[in-house]
């Protein structure tokens, strides 16, 4: 029954809010173009006024300015008495007569050096158990040419890291050992490879 009620003055009520809204509309749109008709009826026309200027009688006006003329340099100056004495503390050199064998040198043999150490990549695989420091150690020999070889793991903090330590020395470049005047092999290279994880 309620709902009979509703619907017997609902739909009434929505005719009339209904024709309400048009009339309200159709009012607003007629008054927009009672407006636009009285902007047409309105024009505005700007225009620029050119003057034209005779530039020749102007650019005649026109002087050029008087420079100052600059100083005149210093004098110079050619009295020898006023340059630095350049005589200075005069003394012998004393005379030791000592024997001494200092040799030339130069001596041509040397060890295997670095030239490129690239750090190695911390393995991904490895950061849920590692520690903040982890260390191997690997030993290898520089053949003739300063690269590594023999690569071998002599002691980890964890096995994890081995693979990515042998990488990094992989790339590494020696100098190789030179042993009068010509390269060796450099057996026995030990290095300690440091893992650390960034904060």
């Amino acid at each position: 029954m309620g709902s009979l009620i509703r619907l017997i003055i609902g739909i009434p009520g929505s005719i009339v809010v209904t024709i309400g809204l048009f009339l309200l509309m159709n009012s607003l749109i007629s008054k927009q173009q009672d407006l636009a008709e009285q902007k047409e009826l309105v024009k505005i026309d700007i225009n620029a006024k050119v003057q034209e200027v005779d530039q020749i009688e102007s650019l005649s006006d026109l002087q050029r300015p008087e420079l100052d003329t600059p100083p005149p340099p210093p004098p110079a100056t050619v009295d020898p008495s006023n340059r630095p004495s350049i005589d200075g503390v005069r003394a012998e050199v004393p005379k030791v007569e000592v024997d001494l064998d200092i040799g030339t040198g130069f001596n041509p043999d040397r060890d295997a050096q670095p030239l490129v150490r690239i750090p190695p990549q911390y393995p991904e695989r490895c950061q849920a158990r590692a520690k903040s420091l982890e260390f191997v150690i690997v030993q290898f020999d520089v053949d003739t040419q300063g690269v590594p070889q023999n690569i071998q793991v002599i002691e980890a903090s964890s096995s994890c890291f081995n693979r990515a330590a042998v990488r990094s020395v992989e790339r590494w470049k020696y100098q190789p050992k030179i042993v009068e005047g010509s390269p060796e092999w450099r057996r026995g290279v030990v290095q300690r490879i440091s893992f650390q994880l960034a904060d």
